[in-house]
């Protein structure tokens, strides 16, 4: 059908409808084809990207409020990662034309919440349609002191390792989710597959004394990996060190595979970082100002970019993969 004359086309007419209350002042509305930003003075720009499809992401009958909310939060860690602020995002959707009629609503919905939460809003972006699975993906911008970047590179030797929250949930979760697991009594898991917690204060907070780090998203083994390459040396992790949340310690308790799944699994979204020799009591008060727990797992080694994954035993642990790879 033709948009009537003097009417908003279908695309434009669906922004304005469910898009322009997530828009900030440097939107321009979202009736202009980019947007206008004043970086803070004095700060870098930090900038990064996900992306997030059906099915490989999210559950297709996920709730729509938080699929936007992942989409936005796991932008969100990476600025965490970084020990950055957020400023805004773009965002482009690629949606199926048959998507129920309260589904772009209350997607809209999930984001304008976690946009009040964290403090920032949409800048633009591109809305399209698509025969294929719902594919989003975000584009967030955020600053950081100049040098004060953590970046992946940056481990030492006798550096010791840390992480942050719990680990093993997101992976656990997804599989109650697919019918895979017996039950989630309160549905902790299944929350922290569809909802991660940006460590964006933990970020700020270890400025100046961790010297890497990074989030995990593709299991625990596997990021731990990327530290290891960028550090040119190797790692010890001590899997019995590893903080696993009461739920699902209850699954993996007895069960080698789950087990080995909460340190490969990903989806954790929590902060893996390196801190100097002798800075554990420093690590444990900035962590406790910013409210999040942290637990040291482990110790950075001489030799090659490589990591071994003990047992409470001291064995080595054989893990049948890493961590996720979408190839």
């Amino acid at each position: 059908m033709a948009d009537a004359p003097g009417a908003l086309p279908g695309e434009f007419a669906l922004i304005a409808r469910h898009f322009r209350r997530l828009a900030g002042p440097g939107a321009l509305d979202l009736a202009d084809d980019a947007a206008l930003l004043d970086p803070p003075s004095g700060r870098q720009l930090v900038l990064a990207a996900d992306a997030m499809v059906a099915g490989v992401h999210f559950l297709p009958d996920d709730p729509p409020e938080t699929i936007g909310r992942k989409l936005l939060r796991v932008n969100l860690s990476d600025l965490a990662a970084m020990g950055a602020a957020p400023l805004g995002y773009l965002m482009t959707t690629a949606l199926p034309k048959d998507l129920p009629p309260d589904w772009l609503g209350r997607f809209v919905d999930g984001l304008a919440a976690d946009q009040a939460e964290f403090g920032l809003c949409v800048l633009g972006g591109d809305t399209v349609s698509t025969p294929g699975p719902i594919s989003l993906s975000l584009t967030i911008l955020g600053s950081v002191a100049p040098g004060a970047a953590l970046r992946r590179a940056g481990a030492r030797p006798g550096d010791s390792l840390w992480v942050s929250g719990t680990i093993g949930d997101g992976a656990l979760g997804l599989r109650v989710l697919q019918g895979k697991l017996p039950g989630d009594p309160g549905g902790h898991l299944a929350r922290r597959y569809r909802l991660p917690e940006p460590r964006l204060a933990l970020g700020a907070a270890l400025g100046g004394l961790a010297r890497a780090a990074m989030d995990v998203s593709d299991g625990l083994v596997q990021d731990l990996g990327h530290l290891c390459r960028g550090a040119g040396c190797g790692a010890v992790l001590q899997a019995a060190e590893v903080p696993l949340s009461p739920a699902a310690r209850a699954l993996a308790a007895g069960d080698p595979a789950l087990a080995g799944l909460c340190l490969t699994g990903g989806d954790d979204y929590e902060l893996l970082f390196a801190a100097p020799p002798g800075a554990e009591e420093a690590v444990r008060a900035r962590a406790a100002t910013a409210g999040v727990p942290v637990a040291r797992i482990g110790t950075f080694i001489e030799g090659p970019a490589e990591v071994r994954v003990l047992d409470a035993q001291g064995a080595e642990m054989a893990l049948p993969r890493g961590g996720w790879s979408h190839f």
